[in-house]
């Protein structure tokens, strides 16, 4: 009887104890998630129709636009590098968002300056 007891003791220790290091099976719900960066994201996506827009309109030269990309794939590798542990610190953050406000002053130096192409049609 008490090698049952023990037995059922130990299993009911382990399965606990399996349990509880599993990770949950779907994202945690709220917004918690703590290398989600969905304004980042979104200010991507911004920038990037800015290019595609200056190319269309003649603002930026073909040079121009594929150093502007150039400047927001490397935001986008310095972005993968914070998430790779799996949280974005305070830190991380602000230098992608200094990457992005540098990245958007040198858009707007770009679309405005004197060299132009001809517009895309």
């Amino acid at each position: 009887m008490k090698m049952r007891t023990l037995v059922a003791a130990l299993l009911f220790t382990v399965g606990g104890v399996v349990l509880a290091q599993t990770p949950p099976a779907v994202a945690p719900v709220g917004g918690n998630d703590p290398a989600a960066t969905p304004g980042l994201d979104q200010r991507q996506a911004r920038q990037e129709r800015r290019i595609n827009q200056g190319v269309a309109s003649g603002q930026l030269t073909p040079k121009e636009a594929r150093r502007l990309k150039a400047r927001e794939r490397r935001l986008q590798a310095a972005k993968l590098a914070a998430k790779s542990d799996g949280v974005v610190t305070k830190r991380e953050r602000r230098r992608l968002q200094h990457l992005a406000d540098r990245n958007s002053r040198a858009i707007k130096r770009q679309k405005h300056d004197a060299q132009k192409a001809a517009p895309a049609n």
